[in-house]
């Protein structure tokens, strides 16, 4: 699907009482920033837990379980959120005088997705008095009967959309439940269990429990590396609540305040933690974390984030390099065939369905999200890829464009045609599911022609948004990192693009796949990068002028740094 660049629209002007870069003000206003609040970084400004409804009950169960010295269970979830979430609530719990807890993570291969009727039965015989879900349990009914069945108090803490039936948990803490009114409805798994240590911190103040156990009361900041880590990785909107605890973790690891594991995984990426951006967390450390979950066991990432000694976390974070390393084997393989399938049934131009949906039995469960965001981007499609399962069912990974709730149409088919969808559950981007082996031809024929009803043509234009062209006097390291400082950028709140026409000075190929080019604007010359290009186009000698979106970076090497433009999307362009 080619892509076109378009321009964002004039942003509506505002004041605000402090000095800002014009370019930096521009930008802001460009993406819904109204108010210098919205700017403040501070973690004074985050959002009330008292608005989380049944945060504080929860709270309260959480702090008579550790009170009291029950046995607390956390069951987490196999991707990067569900890892950070898991540790945050160990590492939390552990600061907070908890001397009786441990987690269970599921085995995706064995178990599937959450808390489970086997996961519970699990718990209970690891002695779980109360058992606590991370980023899942929202649609875990009978998993939750299970636990509670067993003799277990459970609180479910989670952030995905509920179904028409809650689970009959003790306390349910999930800003997307009816009649919650906490305002940051994108707050990430690991970020609503942030604030339930919040609430229980303050329940032991108010109690004076800390004191009377001898126990000085912790800065629960030292957790925002796991938080910003988790809320990233798992693409969640960025809006001022997130920025703000993505923005204090990363302002810790530059600061050296980071945990074994992390800084590990970060040496492994070969990325220096000083200068970390928000997208390293999402390309760098995200999916190497998700490697365990996706061919082996997300333990093993977590054992990585919960690692006391450096030379242990690196040891574990090798491991999970390589399983990355495999993991994009796979995936590429997958993708490989997965565009053969679509070679082979002629999506092409006019015939490009609305909705893709593919399946092979003989395709990685753990790689299928990977494979369906690829093939999103590269048609530019709502994208669902399925792989062999278990007894008759074959799961799926759902990725989609913007404009269309993967799982309201998911929904949507399943209030429709009751029983074709086994279960699923996720977000406005991403979804996962199961269906019957036998209904995979009914369900891809109806995905497309819902997927089709519910586009409109713009939305199926794949295009690149730039913020506009750069004068030649911004194109320099000072502006680069003026807007570096400005972030966190991440979903929704995009890093930005700019897009002017270059004069091509130089252009070869790298690795067969990466165009390296040298480009002039006026009498200054730039190095450029394109990742990823169509070999069969590029280089081209015939092409004088480039027409480029662009992202700004200053490229460190052998200690001498220059600006470089990552590029998004070139097309020849004329002088």
């Amino acid at each position: 699907m080619p892509k076109t660049i378009r321009r964002r629209p004039e942003p509506v002007n505002a004041d605000f009482s402090f000095p800002l870069d014009p370019l930096v003000k521009s930008l802001y206003l460009s993406r819904g920033v109204q108010s210098e609040q919205e700017l403040d970084m501070d973690l004074k400004t985050l959002h009330s837990p008292a608005l989380m409804k049944d945060l504080f009950r929860a709270a309260e169960i959480l702090f008579k379980a550790i009170d009291t010295g029950k046995r607390i269970v956390v069951v987490g979830d196999f991707d990067a959120d569900g890892a950070t979430s898991t540790a945050v609530m160990m590492e939390g719990m552990a600061l907070l005088g908890s001397q009786n807890h441990d987690y269970l993570v599921p085995n995706r291969f064995e178990y599937g997705y959450g808390l489970t009727p086997e996961i519970a039965e699990l718990a209970l015989a690891k002695g779980a008095q109360l058992v606590i879900t991370v980023d899942n349990g929202i649609s875990c009914l009978q998993g939750v009967a299970a636990a509670k069945a067993g003799g277990a108090q459970v609180i479910v803490t989670d952030h995905h959309l509920p179904g028409e039936s809650l689970p009959d948990a003790d306390a349910i803490v999930n800003p997307n439940q009816l009649d919650c009114k906490f305002p940051s409805k994108s707050i990430a798994g690991v970020g609503v269990a942030f604030y339930l240590l919040l609430a229980l911190r303050k329940v032991m103040r108010e109690a004076n429990w800390l004191k009377q156990q001898g126990l000085g009361e912790p800065n629960l900041a030292q957790l925002l590396d796991l938080v910003a880590l988790g809320t990233v990785a798992d693409v969640v909107s960025l809006d001022h609540n997130n920025r703000i605890l993505v923005s204090q973790g990363i302002k810790r690891i530059r600061s050296g305040y980071t945990r074994p594991g992390i800084q590990a995984l970060f040496e492994v990426a070969k990325k220096d933690p000083q200068r970390i951006q928000a997208s390293d967390f999402g390309f760098a450390l995200g999916p190497r974390l998700n490697a365990a979950g996706r061919l082996d066991d997300m333990a093993l990432g977590i054992q990585c984030l919960l690692a006391r000694d450096v030379n242990q976390a690196r040891v574990i974070a090798m491991e999970l390099d390589h399983l990355n390393k495999a993991r994009r084997e796979i995936e590429q393989g997958m993708q490989q065939e997965a565009e053969r399938v679509l070679t082979k049934l002629d999506f092409s131009g006019a015939s490009l369905p609305s909705g893709i949906a593919l399946y092979r039995d003989d395709w990685h469960q753990g790689v299928i999200g990977i494979v369906a965001g690829r093939i999103k981007e590269k048609y530019h499609r709502p994208t669902v890829v399925f792989a062999g399962g278990n007894d008759g069912e074959i799961k799926g990974s759902a990725r989609s464009i913007p404009g269309l709730h993967i799982r309201d149409l998911l929904e949507h088919i399943d209030s429709q045609h009751p029983g074709l969808i086994v279960k699923f559950g996720g977000h406005a981007m991403a979804a996962g599911l199961s269906i019957g082996e036998a209904d995979f031809s009914k369900f891809q024929r109806l995905f497309d022609q819902l997927a089709h009803s519910w586009l409109t043509q713009e939305m199926l234009e794949n295009c690149v948004l730039s913020d506009g062209p750069l004068t030649l006097s911004q194109m320099n390291e000072q502006q680069c990192v003026q807007i570096e400082q400005a972030g966190p950028w991440g979903q929704n709140f995009p890093e930005p693009v700019f897009d002017n026409t270059f004069e091509l000075v130089q252009q070869r190929l790298l690795s067969g796949k990466h165009l390296k080019m040298v480009v002039r604007c006026e009498d200054q010359v730039f190095d450029a990068i394109a990742f990823n290009i169509d070999p069969e186009i590029w280089p081209d000698d015939n092409i004088r002028f480039v027409h480029m979106a662009y992202k700004l970076d200053i490229n460190e090497f052998r200690g001498k740094r220059n600006l470089q433009l990552m590029v998004e999307h070139l097309e020849p362009g004329s002088g």
